[in-house]
């Protein structure tokens, strides 16, 4: 099954999943970032499809259809978000349902969206954790396939606690990666 991992930053989740052996073709970011770097080094091909805008003004419609073209263009079959930062339109959803899995930084369905870890310690939760599932137009609502319980450590702060769920992120989304293909290849 032809991977496509869409990222925005450092390209540690990215990292993570080439170093577990996980044949990649191709790596679409929205924004010049170290995960066009770690690509590059690893041999996958890499794409920029520019986000121009993060105002009122963009249009979310034509960037989605562009981030569609690039992954068709690898033939990729199955996207991997990988710390994208942009949340996409109806032709993703249309071009590859049910094949989109995200990872997201608390045990849903509690604290879906941005700053998940923030809200977790601001509720004083005792644990929160990594899941990882299939995308949905509703933004951190799809099935969940995975998740994993992180202890929030008296004294944590958003950086300390989001760095010990990065850690789990980088076992956990290989893993389910690598079991998604593995049953979609069964049926």
């Amino acid at each position: 099954m032809r991977i496509g991992v869409l990222a925005s930053g450092s390209g540690t989740i990215l990292e993570a999943i080439l170093a577990a052996g996980i044949e990649v073709a191709v790596v679409v970011v929205d924004r010049p970032c170290r995960a066009t770097e770690v690509a590059e080094r690893a041999g996958v091909p890499a794409e920029v499809v520019r986000r121009e805008s993060f105002g009122a003004d963009f249009d979310r419609l034509d960037f989605t259809h562009r981030i569609v073209d690039a992954l068709e263009v690898h033939g990729v079959e199955l996207v991997v978000m990988a710390g994208f930062a942009t949340v996409l339109d109806t032709p993703v959803h249309d071009a590859f349902g049910g094949r989109i899995l995200n990872t997201h930084p608390a045990l849903l369905p509690a604290f879906p969206g941005w700053h998940a870890v923030d809200r977790a310690l601001e509720a004083g939760v005792e644990e929160t954790g990594c899941t990882v599932h299939l995308a949905t137009l509703e933004v951190d609502a799809g099935p969940i396939l995975a998740q994993e319980r992180v202890p929030v450590l008296a004294g944590d702060t958003a950086a300390t606690l989001h760095e010990r769920i990065k850690a789990v992120e980088r076992r956990l989304y290989p893993r389910t990666i690598r079991a998604f293909v593995e049953q979609v290849s069964a049926r």
